[in-house]
Order: structure tokens, then sequence, then C-alpha cells
């Protein structure tokens, strides 16, 4: 089976590298290369990818925007994307759009060439580093200043509890869990819960 592939990347140089690698796989065919999100997706439906090698630092539509808008066109092409950003939000947001994949422009192309069988095979491939970052984020911070309830209760409250049902679920009084919430807000310097949901998330508290 082939696998069509369309190549969204600016830089003309790396776009031909690409694929000129494709080339080289019986199974691979780069159906066409854009060099602008707008672009690629007026063509979309008529390319029909199963693939899409796709940047990040685009002119116009970024990648990760360009990324969102083509899976909600077609849900099931694979989107791998193969960028110069390493930094965490870049990553997660790329993921949260959709992207199958993640690797760096520095990756060798046996890297990129097993990467995208792996997007194939239903993986989704990153390179080491990324993939770091990504068990990292999931993990809670140990200098957390709440304690194991408070730390409960922000995220019951996150998670769109009232006061009476985080005291139900945890066996407590409505009163004990209004005196947890007032010191969770005291100790990460907020006044309100979407303030104190923000943080718990940003800080990796919750």
């Amino acid at each position: 089976m082939t696998n069509r592939i369309v190549i969204i990347e600016d830089n003309q140089m790396v776009s031909e590298a690409f694929a000129l690698l494709l080339t080289l796989r019986e199974n691979f065919e780069v159906v066409n290369t854009y060099t602008n999100c707008e672009s690629a997706i007026k063509n979309i439906k008529q390319d029909e990818p199963d693939i899409i090698l796709m940047d990040i630092d685009l002119p116009g539509m970024s990648g990760i925007e360009g990324t969102k808008k083509i899976k909600k066109i077609l849900p099931k092409t694979d989107i791998l994307i193969i960028t110069v950003f390493e930094n965490g939000k870049t990553v997660f947001d790329a993921l949260c759009a959709g992207a199958s994949g993640y690797l760096t422009k520095n990756s060798d192309q046996h890297k990129l060439l097993n990467a995208i069988d792996e997007v194939q095979k239903g993986g989704a491939p990153m390179s080491s580093k990324i993939a770091k970052m990504v068990v990292q984020s999931f993990q809670k911070n140990n200098n957390s200043p709440l304690t194991e309830r408070e730390t409960e209760i922000l995220s019951r409250i996150a998670e769109g509890n009232s006061h009476t049902t985080i005291g139900e679920q945890l066996f407590i009084s409505k009163e004990t869990v209004k005196y947890h919430i007032k010191n969770i807000y005291i100790k990460l310097q907020v006044n309100n819960k979407a303030d104190a949901i923000k943080k718990g998330n940003e800080e990796r508290l919750i």
C-alpha cells in the first residue's frame, strides 16, 4: 500500500530534501508540497494525504493552527510535526491540536523514515528529548506548597465539583472544604477558583 504524503514547509531546501528522501521508499508518494497552511488546506481534500509533514513556524497560519484545521477536515490523516522548536508549550500545543508525532529537524533521515513508519502503524513517534519533556510534564511538582489534602481538593475543584460534592466525596464537612480552599488561595497567592486552577495546572500541582 502506498502512503500519500504532503509536505508543508516554507524552507524550499528542507522541503526538497524531505521529498527526495521519501522517494527512496517504494511505499511513499509525495503528492504535493506547500510553503504555507492556507494553500495546503485549499487542496487538502484533493490531495487526500495519509500523512502530512508539518513545520510550525510558517508564514501566515502557524503549523499548530493548520494542524487543528486539517484534522477537522481529514480526521484520519496523521500529521507529523518536524520543527526546530523544542519548548514544552509548543510541543503540547501541537499534540493537543492533533499531531500524531513530534520530531526536531536535527533528527537524522533514518529517524524521520522510522517515524513515518511508526505513524503509519498507529504510533506516536517523538525524539528522545521531546519524549522526556512529555513524561516530565505529567509528573506532579514535588515542591508543591500544598498538602496532600489540599492538592486533592484543588484537583476536584478543577474537575468542576462543588464544595458540597467534594465534602461528600472526601467524607468531610462543607466548612472543612472551605477552610482548605482558603489555605490553597493563601499558599498560591490567588483570590479565586479560576486563578487557583490556572496556577495549579501551570505549576503542575494537580
